[in-house]
């Protein structure tokens, strides 16, 4: 199979709309249990196994429309209270959902065809959802809707027969028998159709028995039908008798919320109400013109004619609630239009092109102001000025434009948090606050990994089982959170749990056995702590299939640490235990300080600095006082082996980063700048202190130091003298 380039475009954001339809509806899966309003996330669900199904079949995909189908059917009995929603039915339906995106995933790589070993394995998933396929409920007669005028003198009810889905009222013209037109034998071939589960007869037209004409049919009928058939093909039944009856032909009440969500579930291409009625299969063409004409009729002798909406209501060809629900899809349409009008979709790889061209223009704008000062031309220097300040508007315009909710990342842990409790045996609810909170994409496509780690190692070693949970005073619950804000130009991304802590003194001995600190020196709890990212570091004396070899942590740390973030932990015994990861916002451009040190140029995030000062006498000490405080200093020119004399007049660049201060001691300060992070590459990975490399506007590189690595190095140097 193959299309030609705009129908592989529709295909495409076919892929896209699925994936998105996918993760909702295993998100909504996951809180069905705990939903505030069961019906409308259960109608959410239905909603979009239903538009998956549809779109497949519009591109031929039709081993997509089998499985959907079934699970569609399912939802259905949901949505109908044939079903109860329990953990177990939870429970088939999830794998489903992880099926249908690898199906998904497979027309995305272009494999349109159905594949055996795919439909193997999705039937076995049928399998665990064919009990709940089957249903028994009955339909009462009290629930059906009846003429308050009617009389019953006779009920045919088939009980051995489902439940129906269109209610007819039939009231056939008195002369139907003088015309050689009976009754019966329409009713008999509308049987052709479906199975007419209850047929009523009333008797409100029929006279005194003296006054009876045997030639006059005073009968009408109220049947109620199974038919999978359209309204139009039940309507033709009727084509030779339906100009002097009364013939009403309606979704059953018990049926009309499953046509509000095909409503719901319509594509855009029309927002009349007519129309939506229409393809929805709740009226026919022939009743809709109908409608029209006598809202043209109307408008001949009223000022204002009644909506269309309410005369098909009249005409009773359509019930109220699916008028309401086609008003309410007109509406949702319009302000989709209003949407799309507003925003459009961009290729990824085209945001990025953008940003570099951004980047390497501040580079630009940067030689230029450099050549305007050499100049001393005032004019040119304003220019240049004006020049940079435009830069920086767009710079800013462009990397809002990468930014993304980093609640799509959180969202998809319910699932994780939802697998590893039952695989652990294990109660754990996730609380997810600040999912609004925004970040650039690529940060977002790179903290999915470190996250998933830190959230297992939380359920597999942080929480405890229910009964340790009791003793302690704790509800048998364990709760694990991820919170997101922002925090001085960065992200702050939390991953907490309420769960026994981290065992301070057996963390250290550890790191005493393993001979990375020496016996008999106590360091502070976050040093303590951060020996958990140690290479092959791990205290767990029982392994499990999650966590407890000691591999990962590290990966964790050096992942955020190519981030140009920093990870830290805060651990109450018996409370919980929250890592806290800060990252910037944007990977690629950032505002810097630049200094001098020797013949090189350094960059140091503007973020992390606090202050400039003077280092007026230079004796050689590691640290010298501020404003009370001991201040101690990190040398570049000895950290990065620069030769040369010491320039007369040095100054300290008061560095800070998560409590920890330091000075930073170059020889000249040459002020703030933008600059474009340029990546080191594999040669130099394993270097400390440089996070990146930048090219000035001079044409020279210069290093971008990484803070908090030099300022961990710093205090642990200080602990080990």
């Amino acid at each position: 199979m193959s299309f030609d380039k705009d129908m592989q475009e529709a295909l495409d954001l076919f892929n896209i709309e699925c994936t998105e339809l996918l993760q909702n509806m295993e998100t909504d899966l996951l809180g069905l249990e705990n939903s505030a309003d069961l019906r409308q996330t259960i109608n959410a669900i239905f909603r979009a196994a239903h538009t998956i199904k549809g779109t497949a079949g519009l591109f031929g995909l039709d081993h997509i429309v089998r499985f959907t189908h079934v699970v569609e059917s399912v939802l259905d009995n949901l949505r109908d209270d044939k079903l109860s929603v329990s953990s177990a039915l939870v429970a088939a339906l999830l794998p489903c959902c992880d099926h249908l995106n690898i199906l998904i995933l497979n027309v995305a790589k272009g494999s349109l065809e159905e594949n055996a070993a795919l439909t193997e394995s999705g039937n076995r998933l049928l399998d665990e959802l064919r009990p709940y396929l089957e249903t028994t409920t009955a339909i009462e007669s009290s629930d059906l809707v009846l003429p308050n005028h009617a009389e019953r003198i006779e009920t045919i009810v088939n009980d051995a027969i489902e439940p129906g889905n269109w209610l007819l009222f039939l009231q056939f013209g008195e002369n139907c028998l003088r015309d050689g037109m009976d009754p019966l034998s329409f009713i008999n071939y509308l049987a052709t159709l479906g199975d007419i589960v209850d047929l009523t007869t009333f008797s409100h037209a029929m006279p005194e028995a003296g006054s009876m004409d045997p030639e006059t049919n005073y009968l009408g009928f109220e049947i109620i039908l199974k038919s999978d058939a359209t309204k139009e093909a039940i309507e033709s039944v009727f084509e030779f008798i339906r100009e002097d009856s009364l013939i009403h032909i309606l979704p059953l009440e018990n049926r009309i919320p499953y046509y509000v969500e095909l409503i719901n579930s319509l594509t855009e291409d029309n927002a009349q109400i007519g129309e939506l009625l229409l393809k929805s299969g709740v009226i026919t063409q022939r009743e809709l013109e109908e409608g029209l004409k006598a809202q043209h009729s109307q408008a001949k002798t009223q000022e204002i004619p009644s909506r269309i909406g309410q005369i098909l209501v009249d005409q009773r060809v359509v019930q109220q609630p699916l008028v309401n629900a086609a008003l309410e899809k007109q509406q949702q349409i319009k302000d989709n239009k209003i949407r799309e009008n507003q925003c459009i979709r961009v290729d990824a790889e085209r945001l990025d092109k953008l940003i570099d061209l951004v980047g390497e223009l501040i580079i630009s704008t940067a030689t230029a102001s450099l050549r305007g000062m050499k100049t001393g031309d005032i004019a040119l220097q304003e220019a240049n000025a004006n020049v940079i300040s435009l830069v920086e508007e767009v710079r800013d315009s462009a990397l809002q434009l990468r930014m993304v909710p980093i609640g799509t990342t959180f969202s998809r842990f319910q699932r994780v948090v939802y697998d590893v409790s039952k695989e652990l045996g294990k109660d754990i609810k996730l609380v997810i606050n600040g999912a609004d909170t925004e970040v650039d994409k690529s940060v977002v496509e790179k903290i999915g990994d470190p996250l998933l780690h830190l959230v297992r190692n939380a359920m597999d070693h942080g929480i405890e089982r229910a009964e340790l949970r009791v003793e302690r005073g704790k509800p048998p619950q364990g709760t694990l959170g991820l919170n997101a804000y922002h925090s001085s130009g960065n992200i702050v991304i939390e991953v907490s749990d309420d769960g026994g802590g981290l065992n301070r003194d057996k963390i250290l001995a550890k790191a005493v056995e393993r001979g990375l600190i020496p016996a008999g020196i106590t360091p502070s709890d976050q040093e303590i702590y951060a020996f958990i990212f140690e290479p092959g570091f791990s205290t767990v004396d029982q392994l499990s299939n999650l966590s407890g070899r000691g591999v990962g942590m590290d990966v964790v740390k050096r992942n955020i640490t190519e981030l140009r973030g920093v990870i830290s932990i805060d651990s109450v015994p018996e409370q919980g235990t929250t890592l806290r990861i800060q990252l910037p916002l944007t990977l690629a451009i950032i505002d810097g300080f630049l200094a001098g040190v020797g013949d090189a140029s350094y960059v140091i995030p503007l973020d992390k600095v606090v202050e400039c000062v003077a280092l007026t006498t230079d004796d050689n000490h590691d640290f010298m006082e501020l404003r009370g405080e001991v201040l101690p200093f990190i040398r570049l020119k000895q950290l990065f082996n620069k030769k040369g004399t010491a320039e007369r007049r040095q100054n300290v660049i008061v560095v800070e980063h998560l409590g920890l201060k330091a000075g930073l001691v170059v020889d000249r300060l040459m002020g703030e700048l933008q600059t474009v992070i340029k990546p080191l590459g594999k040669l130099f990975e394993h270097v400390q202190g440089v996070s990146g490399s930048t090219i000035l506007g001079s044409g020279e590189v210069a290093l971008i130091l990484d803070v908090p690595t030099l300022l961990r190095q710093q205090e642990l140097s200080q602990i080990l003298t």
